[in-house]
């Protein structure tokens, strides 16, 4: 699956935060050139090498990303909420919100996208 497929997921999808989470999608996208997109679990879902991350499409108050491996990623990222093993959540509530963690954000994403690449020598 690829972008056309997610362009044609968010052409369908109906939600007060339809133009947030594509404005969070540009932003994860734009962060590293080895980040990919796909449809898993029938929402949109950001991969390099493993699952990154996933909306949760049902959100209506906010955006939420489900940062599959979130505690397992090497580097500081408070924004993430969650104590389990694994998993971790990121919410973005606006615009304003997602320019705040914007910086975070792309540095979750190199971090992941370095952490699951195999080094070239």
């Amino acid at each position: 699956m690829c972008k056309q497929e997610v362009d044609a997921w968010f052409a369908e999808y109906d939600s007060p935060q339809k133009t947030l989470m594509q404005a969070v999608r540009a932003v994860m996208l734009g962060a590293d050139a080895r980040l990919g997109e796909t449809i898993k679990w029938k929402t949109p879902t950001f991969v390099c090498n493993g699952n990154l991350a996933s909306f949760n499409p049902r959100s209506k108050k906010h955006v939420s990303l489900l940062v599959h491996n979130g505690a397992r990623i090497p580097g500081q990222f408070p924004s993430l909420e969650g104590t389990g093993e694994e998993a971790r959540t990121m919410k973005v509530h606006d615009a304003a919100d997602l320019a705040g963690k914007q910086v975070e954000l792309e540095g979750l994403v190199r971090a992941w996208c370095d952490w699951k690449s195999p080094v070239l020598r």
